[in-house]
């Protein structure tokens, strides 16, 4: 049964935040899709940004393509740089909230050289405050740049082990695309997608074109291209329920799957 609004904040004014009918009544009405006609796609650091040149140049080209047609938020991933900030700050015992803000400052960077590379065609980066302004930059020239990493900062939750900060660049990508409603998230990695052992490692390692949320987390692919806690998101998530991870070394692979191919790896919320 739905509630009224006088209802349900006679349960905001009585109840705790975590009560259980309340939790219920507040979720009956449907989310509003802020931007229903947007794609999200995460570029990797360590993927593809860090290989420079010859692998960011045809991304860029495709993008350029691409936004003709499709509505673009490209969130930029921090990669080796990063890790290399992770392993110093975790020799010196600082906690993963240390560690966030210094893989987010790595991400910006990258976010901040791929909008120098499209600026020419318009396209800029935005952070911050700044992401109130998409919408007119979505309307004027059909794409943004944002940094990925989610603003957690000191306030990182910290992993049950370790000080690696858990939610990183492909989960804040994930968490904007959710919130803001888009219909699509795709992961632009340096693999083919996902495989049944990291193929960097392990040479036998059998590709897997289609997976579900609980099959993945059964198979216990922690030690693959995709950050593990957004599978957790995945299956929570109320618009995006399917995320694609594609090799984007690969030329067109990225326009194949903005165009709706099954190119990659699909993961299914269920």
């Amino acid at each position: 049964m739905a509630h009224t609004t006088a209802e349900l904040e006679q349960l905001l004014m009585q109840r705790s935040l975590t009560d259980e009918q309340l939790q219920a009544a507040a979720g009956e009405a449907a989310d509003f899709r802020i931007l229903p006609a947007v794609t999200v796609i995460k570029i990797g650091g360590q993927s593809v940004i860090d290989r420079g040149r010859a692998a960011v140049y045809p991304l860029v080209d495709e993008i350029v393509a691409a936004r003709q047609t499709h509505k673009l938020l490209i969130g930029t991933g921090a990669g080796t740089r990063a890790r290399h900030l992770y392993s110093i700050a975790a020799g010196l015992g600082l906690p993963a909230g240390v560690l966030a803000q210094l893989g987010a400052s790595v991400a910006d960077q990258n976010a901040a050289m791929l909008g120098q590379l499209l600026a020419k065609h318009g396209i800029c980066a935005v952070d911050g405050a700044g992401l109130s302004a998409v919408p007119l930059f979505l309307n004027e020239v059909n794409a943004a740049i944002f940094s990925g990493m989610p603003p957690y900062k000191l306030w990182m939750r910290s992993p049950a082990e370790g000080v690696i900060p858990p939610y990183r660049t492909d989960a804040g990508c994930f968490l904007l695309a959710e919130q803001f409603g888009c219909k699509a998230m795709i992961y632009v990695k340096d693999e083919d997608g996902l495989f049944s052992a990291n193929p960097k490692t392990d040479k036998t390692a059998q590709f897997i074109p289609q997976i579900s949320v609980s099959e993945t987390k059964a198979k216990g692919l922690q030690d693959s291209i995709l950050e593990f806690p957004v599978l957790d998101l995945l299956q929570a998530a109320q618009h995006v329920r399917q995320v694609q991870v594609i090799n984007g070394l690969v030329p067109g692979n990225l326009t194949r799957a903005l165009a709706g191919e099954h190119v990659g790896t699909i993961i299914t919320a269920n």
